[in-house]
Parts: structure tokens; C-alpha cells; sequence
């Protein structure tokens, strides 16, 4: 176990986050239109462009185009100053339809259910170390990250603009126990005019102090606000962005494994995005039932094989069943096929682009089915030694 451990996020101005909430915007303007599309859909921006790629395989149309603007708008840059510009961008649409020999492993026919779309291995995670069973480093980093948006958005600092990045260091007892922060990081894009003293002063009051309980800071905790001192060029006229870039922001922060697909753009017939839901959505409830205070889960699957190809557990000395065990409870509960999942967690009515930015997981503001605990008080039997 680590003693100190750190997690970061990202605010839905950072250039990486613009182009995950792009993507997912398409992919989730197709669905509604056709539930049974094909869609990898990925972005890239930079000073005054938005590149828009990938294969899509629908009966539909949506306008890209607008779905850009719309989406760089509300995130907030909509000024000219701001060094990127909802109206004023060049956005160059480059989209193919499926490979067709990928297809032929996902297509469901009379003969064949419907396979993983490439191979990999995916993870899930829970702890019981926050109500919304996240690390604890990932949850607040996170909610710095969402808070330093609200209160832009709120006009509560009006100065801020919409590019940041937030960063929490947590100090764990020997035995594996949280002890207090250690460290806060907030970077934050802002006006020219405004002093760094300012800004200081503000981030610690509308958005540390808000966030961070106060039990969990010593005196000697550090709090670092723009460490360079300025931050007024952001965005993507400070640094370019890609759909997919920020995997270890989107999950658990670093404390978990990660198998190296994204998941902006993809419909639920990629098995990066699905099995990345249902597998944190077993381990929440794993945890939830008390089988263990933490685990881990991993699934591998080849390509157009609906079955997985293995599944891992590891509880990090939790667990209060064997892991053996753990893992047949998992086969015999949840139905891991790419179809099965997509099915019972209705992944094809699910609004993606709200969780492109602040973390698809630990999300208490959205109703998301994999954040669902309605398998815990199921799964609470096995703690009894005579159920097998």
C-alpha cells in the first residue's frame, strides 16, 4: 500500500476533455437517433480547429458541424478573447463506416451472437474508502475539478475561463488507512488583470474550503494555486487536445489498473467502454455487499467471441470470502457477452456526454446504471460459510 498516493482531473475546458465531450456528443446525437449505430468517433482541437474522425455506421443523419460549435459553446468558450471560439473555428469532419472485418466479429446474426469488437482486457474498481466507493485522492480531485467549474459558470468568479486542472496528495497510516491531505493543486486559466494573490484567495475560499472538509487538512498541508504564477493562455490555443487522452482521469485516478481503451466516442458495442461499466458496476456491488472493502476485476476478451476469455479478481487482502469463490459468484450473477451487458445496464439509452468530463464513475449527481446497488443485498448471502 502506498503511503502517499496523488490523484488528478480536469475541468470540461481542458483541450483533452473538450474532445471527449465532442465525441460523446456525436455518439450520443446518433443514438437517439438510431440505438443500433456503429460509432468511433474520435476529435482532436487546436488554435481555431476542431478535427472531427473516425467510422460511423448509421441510417441517420446529425450535423457535426453544429454539435461541435454547441459543445465548445457551452463549455464556455464563446468569446474571441478566450483564444477559442464556438463561431469562429474551422471544423473538418473526416468519417468512414466500419471495417467490415471488424463487423463481422460484433455483427449478430441467426447463427452467431454478437462478439467483442477487438480483444483487450478491461478493469472495474470499488473501495469503501468514500460514500460513492472511489479512491479518496480521485473523488476529491474531482470534485475541486467540478467545483472550480461551477463557480465560472455561476459567475461567483467571474474571471476564471474555462481551462484548469485540480490535483489532491493523500497520506495513508501503514495499515492502509487515510490520514489527512497532504497536498492541494488547483490550476486554474484566467483574465489577464486578475493578481495571482487574488486568485489565491478566491480558489481557497469558493472552492478548497467547499470541498475539502476541514478535518482532512493539517497545518501542514500545502496548497498550491497556479504554481507558475499566471495562467491566462489555455485551452487549445495553450495546448493542443485528443478524444482519449485522459484514461486515468476518467476512471479511478491511478489507484486501479487500466487495460488502455477510452471510452468517449464508442457506442456499447465496444468492449472498452461496456465491460469497463459492468465490471466497475460488479465490483460496487461486491463492495456494497461487504464481500470485500476493495477488489478489482479484470476481463479479457478476443476478438468477435462474446464469452470472455478470462476473468481476475484481486481484493488487495480485503475480501472476506476466498477470490476464488468471488469469482464464481461473478459467473454465475452477471452475464459478461458485450450483447448481455449492453442490455441489462440499457447502455444504448444512456447520455454519455455528461460523464466525459469529472469521471465516468463515483458520479452521485447522475443516474447511471452502473452505479447502480441493486445486486448488493443479493450478493450479502455468501458471507454466510454454508452458502457455496
Amino acid at each position: 500500500m502506498y503511503r502517499y498516493f496523488t490523484s488528478e482531473s480536469v475541468t470540461e475546458g481542458h483541450p483533452d476533455k473538450i474532445c471527449d465531450q465532442i465525441s460523446d456528443a456525436i455518439l450520443d446525437a446518433i443514438l437517439e437517433k438510431d440505438k443500433n449505430a456503429r460509432v468511433a468517433c474520435e476529435t482532436l482541437v487546436s488554435t481555431g480547429l476542431v478535427l472531427v474522425a473516425g467510422e460511423v455506421t448509421t441510417d441517420t443523419y446529425v450535423d457535426i458541424q453544429r454539435i461541435v460549435r454547441d459543445t465548445v459553446s457551452e463549455i464556455g468558450y464563446d468569446r474571441g478573447k478566450y483564444g477559442f471560439d464556438a463561431e469562429n473555428l474551422a471544423v473538418l469532419v473526416c468519417i468512414n463506416e466500419q471495417s467490415p472485418d471488424i463487423a463481422i466479429g460484433v455483427n449478430e446474426t441467426d447463427e452467431k451472437e454478437q462478439g467483442a469488437g477487438d480483444q483487450g482486457m478491461m478493469f472495474g474498481y470499488a473501495t469503501n474508502q468514500t460514500s460513492v466507493f472511489m479512491p479518496i485522492t480521485h473523488h476529491y480531485a474531482n470534485e475541486l475539478a467540478r467545483r472550480l467549474a461551477y463557480v465560472r459558470k455561476n459567475d461567483i468568479l467571474e474571471y476564471l475561463r474555462p481551462d484548469g486542472k485540480t490535483q489532491v496528495t493523500a497520506k495513508f497510516s501503514e495499515s492502509g488507512e487515510f490520514e489527512y491531505f497532504t497536498d492541494i493543486l488547483i490550476s486554474t486559466q484566467h483574465a489577464p488583470e486578475i493578481t495571482q494573490e487574488n486568485v489565491r484567495k478566491d480558489l481557497l475560499k469558493y472552492v478548497i474550503k467547499e470541498i475539502i472538509p476541514d478535518k482532512y487538512l493539517k497545518s501542514d498541508t500545502r496548497i498550491h494555486i497556479n504554481p507558475t504564477g499566471r495562467f491566462v493562455i489555455g485551452g487549445p490555443s495553450g495546448d493542443s487536445g485528443l478524444t482519449g487522452r485522459k484514461i486515468i482521469v476518467d476512471t479511478y485516478g491511478g489507484r486501479a489498473h487500466h487495460g488502455g481503451g477510452a471510452f468517449s466516442g464508442k457506442d456499447p458495442s465496444k468492449v472498452d467502454r461496456s465491460v469497463a461499466y459492468a465490471l466497475r458496476y460488479i465490483a460496487k456491488n461486491i463492495v456494497a455487499a461487504g464481500l470485500a472493502d476493495e477488489i478489482e476485476i479484470q476481463a479479457s476478451y478476443a476478438i468477435g467471441e462474446a464469452k470472455p476469455v478470462s476473468i481476475g479478481v484481486d481484493s488487495f487482502n480485503t475480501s472476506k470470502i476466498p477470490e476464488e469463490k468471488i469469482i464464481k459468484i461473478i459467473e454465475k450473477h452477471f452475464d459478461l457477452r458485450p450483447k448481455a451487458i449492453t442490455d441489462y445496464l440499457k447502455l444504448r439509452d444512456v447520455k454519455y456526454k455528461p460523464v466525459a468530463s469529472y469521471g465516468h464513475f463515483g458520479r452521485d449527481d447522475l443516474d447511471l446504471p452502473w452505479e447502480k446497488l441493486d445486486m448488493a443485498d443479493k450478493l450479502k448471502v455468501y458471507l454466510k460459510k454454508e452458502v457455496v
